[in-house]
Protein backbone atom coordinates (compact mmCIF):
# COMPACT_ATOMS: atom_id res chain seq x y z
CA UNK A 1 0.00 0.00 0.00
CA UNK A 2 1.25 3.47 -0.93
CA UNK A 3 1.05 5.54 2.25
CA UNK A 4 0.48 9.29 1.69
CA UNK A 5 3.32 11.47 2.93
CA UNK A 6 0.91 14.12 4.22
CA UNK A 7 -2.70 13.63 5.29
CA UNK A 8 -5.00 16.52 6.21
CA UNK A 9 -8.25 15.96 8.11
CA UNK A 10 -11.29 18.16 8.70
CA UNK A 11 -12.48 16.85 12.07
CA UNK A 12 -16.22 17.18 11.55
CA UNK A 13 -19.27 15.82 13.33
CA UNK A 14 -18.34 15.90 17.02
CA UNK A 15 -21.39 17.88 18.11
CA UNK A 16 -23.85 15.99 15.92
CA UNK A 17 -22.41 12.67 17.12
CA UNK A 18 -22.99 13.70 20.73
CA UNK A 19 -26.50 15.03 20.04
CA UNK A 20 -27.45 11.72 18.40
CA UNK A 21 -26.49 10.02 21.66
CA UNK A 22 -28.52 12.46 23.75
CA UNK A 23 -25.38 14.13 25.08
CA UNK A 24 -24.23 17.77 25.02
CA UNK A 25 -22.03 18.93 22.14
CA UNK A 26 -19.13 19.33 24.57
CA UNK A 27 -19.13 15.56 25.09
CA UNK A 28 -18.55 15.09 21.37
CA UNK A 29 -15.62 17.48 21.40
CA UNK A 30 -14.03 15.63 24.32
CA UNK A 31 -14.41 12.28 22.55
CA UNK A 32 -13.15 13.79 19.30
CA UNK A 33 -10.07 15.10 21.06
CA UNK A 34 -9.37 11.67 22.56
CA UNK A 35 -9.74 10.10 19.11
CA UNK A 36 -7.16 12.50 17.73
CA UNK A 37 -4.55 11.01 20.08
CA UNK A 38 -5.38 7.52 18.80
CA UNK A 39 -5.21 8.58 15.16
CA UNK A 40 -1.79 10.17 15.74
CA UNK A 41 -0.60 6.77 16.96
CA UNK A 42 -2.08 5.12 13.86
CA UNK A 43 -0.49 7.66 11.53
CA UNK A 44 2.95 7.07 13.00
CA UNK A 45 2.52 3.30 12.84
CA UNK A 46 1.54 3.49 9.16
CA UNK A 47 4.47 5.73 8.27
CA UNK A 48 2.63 8.97 7.54
CA UNK A 49 5.14 11.80 8.01
CA UNK A 50 2.81 14.83 8.10
CA UNK A 51 -0.65 15.20 9.63
CA UNK A 52 -2.61 18.45 9.58
CA UNK A 53 -6.00 18.73 11.31
CA UNK A 54 -8.65 21.45 11.27
CA UNK A 55 -9.61 21.87 14.92
CA UNK A 56 -11.03 25.41 15.25
CA UNK A 57 -11.77 27.82 12.41
CA UNK A 58 -11.93 31.60 12.34
CA UNK A 59 -15.69 31.17 11.91
CA UNK A 60 -16.15 28.92 14.95
CA UNK A 61 -16.22 31.96 17.25
CA UNK A 62 -19.83 32.38 16.05
CA UNK A 63 -20.91 29.34 18.06
CA UNK A 64 -22.62 29.73 21.43
CA UNK A 65 -20.60 31.25 24.25
CA UNK A 66 -21.00 28.03 26.23
CA UNK A 67 -19.58 25.90 23.41
CA UNK A 68 -16.68 28.27 22.71
CA UNK A 69 -15.75 28.42 26.41
CA UNK A 70 -15.89 24.62 26.54
CA UNK A 71 -13.58 24.40 23.53
CA UNK A 72 -11.10 26.81 25.11
CA UNK A 73 -11.02 24.63 28.24
CA UNK A 74 -10.49 21.58 26.05
CA UNK A 75 -7.63 23.30 24.17
CA UNK A 76 -5.93 24.18 27.46
CA UNK A 77 -6.05 20.56 28.60
CA UNK A 78 -5.10 19.07 25.25
CA UNK A 79 -2.15 21.40 24.59
CA UNK A 80 -0.70 20.41 27.97
CA UNK A 81 -1.35 16.71 27.38
CA UNK A 82 0.04 16.95 23.86
CA UNK A 83 3.54 17.38 25.30
CA UNK A 84 3.36 13.76 26.51
CA UNK A 85 1.85 12.64 23.20
CA UNK A 86 4.60 14.34 21.24
CA UNK A 87 7.25 12.70 23.41
CA UNK A 88 5.66 9.27 22.98
CA UNK A 89 5.46 9.57 19.19
CA UNK A 90 8.61 11.70 18.71
CA UNK A 91 6.17 14.14 17.11
CA UNK A 92 6.88 17.76 16.19
CA UNK A 93 3.81 19.91 16.80
CA UNK A 94 3.08 23.21 15.07
CA UNK A 95 -0.01 25.36 15.51
CA UNK A 96 -1.19 27.13 12.35
CA UNK A 97 -3.65 30.03 12.40
CA UNK A 98 -3.82 33.39 14.14
CA UNK A 99 -3.19 32.42 17.76
CA UNK A 100 -3.16 36.05 18.93
CA UNK A 101 -6.95 35.81 19.34
CA UNK A 102 -6.56 33.33 22.22
CA UNK A 103 -6.03 34.20 25.88
CA UNK A 104 -2.39 34.61 26.87
CA UNK A 105 -2.28 31.37 28.85
CA UNK A 106 -3.33 29.40 25.74
CA UNK A 107 -0.72 31.23 23.67
CA UNK A 108 1.91 30.29 26.27
CA UNK A 109 0.86 26.64 26.17
CA UNK A 110 1.25 26.75 22.39
CA UNK A 111 4.75 28.20 22.71
CA UNK A 112 5.67 25.59 25.34
CA UNK A 113 4.43 22.72 23.16
CA UNK A 114 6.18 23.93 20.01
CA UNK A 115 9.43 24.51 21.88
CA UNK A 116 9.29 21.10 23.58
CA UNK A 117 8.65 19.20 20.36
CA UNK A 118 10.74 21.23 17.90
CA UNK A 119 13.47 18.61 17.43
CA UNK A 120 11.23 15.57 16.87
CA UNK A 121 11.01 14.22 13.33
CA UNK A 122 9.00 10.96 13.39
CA UNK A 123 5.68 12.72 12.73
CA UNK A 124 5.03 16.38 11.92
CA UNK A 125 1.66 17.32 13.42
CA UNK A 126 0.02 20.62 12.47
CA UNK A 127 -3.09 21.73 14.40
CA UNK A 128 -5.17 24.51 12.81
CA UNK A 129 -6.50 26.74 15.59
CA UNK A 130 -8.33 29.99 14.82
CA UNK A 131 -7.42 29.14 11.26
CA UNK A 132 -9.05 30.23 8.02
CA UNK A 133 -7.26 29.88 4.71
CA UNK A 134 -8.39 33.27 3.42
CA UNK A 135 -7.19 34.86 6.66
CA UNK A 136 -3.88 32.99 6.30
CA UNK A 137 -3.43 34.30 2.76
CA UNK A 138 -4.31 37.87 3.77
CA UNK A 139 -1.82 37.78 6.65
CA UNK A 140 0.85 36.31 4.39
CA UNK A 141 0.30 38.84 1.63
CA UNK A 142 0.52 41.70 4.13
CA UNK A 143 3.95 40.43 5.18
CA UNK A 144 4.93 40.06 1.54
CA UNK A 145 3.77 43.62 0.76
CA UNK A 146 5.77 44.92 3.73
CA UNK A 147 8.89 43.13 2.49
CA UNK A 148 8.35 44.58 -0.98
CA UNK A 149 7.85 48.07 0.44
CA UNK A 150 11.09 47.73 2.42
CA UNK A 151 13.00 46.58 -0.68
CA UNK A 152 13.52 43.04 0.59
CA UNK A 153 11.46 41.52 -2.23
CA UNK A 154 11.17 42.49 -5.89
CA UNK A 155 7.94 41.76 -7.83
CA UNK A 156 9.80 39.71 -10.43
CA UNK A 157 11.08 37.43 -7.66
CA UNK A 158 7.57 36.34 -6.66
CA UNK A 159 6.81 32.73 -7.61
CA UNK A 160 4.49 30.04 -6.25
CA UNK A 161 7.18 28.98 -3.78
CA UNK A 162 7.55 32.59 -2.63
CA UNK A 163 3.85 32.78 -1.75
CA UNK A 164 4.03 29.41 0.02
CA UNK A 165 6.85 30.71 2.18
CA UNK A 166 4.56 33.46 3.55
CA UNK A 167 1.84 31.03 4.61
CA UNK A 168 1.47 29.36 8.00
CA UNK A 169 2.53 26.05 6.43
CA UNK A 170 5.88 27.32 5.13
CA UNK A 171 8.33 24.44 4.86
CA UNK A 172 5.59 21.80 5.07
CA UNK A 173 4.80 19.75 1.91
CA UNK A 174 1.29 20.05 0.50
CA UNK A 175 -1.18 17.34 1.58
CA UNK A 176 -1.52 14.26 -0.62
CA UNK A 177 -4.87 13.26 0.86
CA UNK A 178 -7.64 15.28 2.51
CA UNK A 179 -10.20 13.44 4.65
CA UNK A 180 -13.41 15.08 5.81
CA UNK A 181 -15.64 13.19 8.21
CA UNK A 182 -19.38 13.36 8.90
CA UNK A 183 -20.75 13.70 5.39
CA UNK A 184 -20.10 17.32 4.41
CA UNK A 185 -18.36 17.77 1.06
CA UNK A 186 -16.73 21.17 1.15
CA UNK A 187 -13.39 22.66 2.22
CA UNK A 188 -14.80 25.23 4.67
CA UNK A 189 -11.89 27.63 4.19
CA UNK A 190 -9.20 25.02 4.92
CA UNK A 191 -5.81 25.03 3.16
CA UNK A 192 -7.17 26.51 -0.08
CA UNK A 193 -3.70 27.14 -1.52
CA UNK A 194 -2.14 23.92 -0.27
CA UNK A 195 -4.91 21.57 -1.51
CA UNK A 196 -4.55 22.48 -5.20
CA UNK A 197 -3.59 18.91 -6.22
CA UNK A 198 -4.71 16.97 -3.17
CA UNK A 199 -6.99 13.93 -3.44
CA UNK A 200 -10.26 14.36 -1.48
CA UNK A 201 -11.99 11.64 0.53
CA UNK A 202 -15.39 12.26 2.16
CA UNK A 203 -16.99 9.86 4.60
CA UNK A 204 -20.29 9.89 6.51
CA UNK A 205 -18.52 8.56 9.61
CA UNK A 206 -18.41 11.28 12.33
CA UNK A 207 -14.99 12.10 13.71
CA UNK A 208 -15.37 10.38 17.12
CA UNK A 209 -16.08 7.09 15.27
CA UNK A 210 -13.29 7.48 12.71
CA UNK A 211 -10.82 4.70 13.51
CA UNK A 212 -7.85 2.93 11.96
CA UNK A 213 -10.08 0.80 9.74
CA UNK A 214 -11.70 3.94 8.35
CA UNK A 215 -8.27 5.51 7.86
CA UNK A 216 -7.09 2.46 5.92
CA UNK A 217 -10.25 2.64 3.80
CA UNK A 218 -9.43 6.25 2.93
CA UNK A 219 -5.83 5.36 2.07
CA UNK A 220 -6.99 2.43 -0.07
CA UNK A 221 -9.27 4.80 -2.02
CA UNK A 222 -6.32 7.17 -2.42
CA UNK A 223 -4.28 4.30 -3.86
CA UNK A 224 -6.84 3.85 -6.62
CA UNK A 225 -6.69 7.49 -7.72
CA UNK A 226 -4.75 8.43 -10.84
CA UNK A 227 -2.69 11.49 -9.88
CA UNK A 228 -1.56 13.15 -13.11
CA UNK A 229 -1.09 16.76 -11.91
CA UNK A 230 -2.56 18.11 -15.14
CA UNK A 231 -0.59 15.76 -17.38
CA UNK A 232 -1.72 12.82 -19.50
CA UNK A 233 -0.97 9.26 -18.53
CA UNK A 234 0.72 7.33 -21.31
CA UNK A 235 -1.23 4.36 -22.67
Amino acid sequence: MNIPNHIAIILDGNGRWAKAKGMPRSYGHIKGCANLETICDDMKELGVKYLTVYAFSTENWKRSREEVEGLMKLFRNYLKKCIKISEKNKMKVKIIGDVTAFDEDIQQKIRDLEEFSKDYTELHFQIALNYGSRDEIVRGMRRMAEDAAQGRLRPEEIEEKTIGNYLDTAGIPDPDLLIRTSGEQRLSNFLLWQLAYTEFYFTDVPWPDFNKAELLRAIDTYNHRDRRYGGVKEE
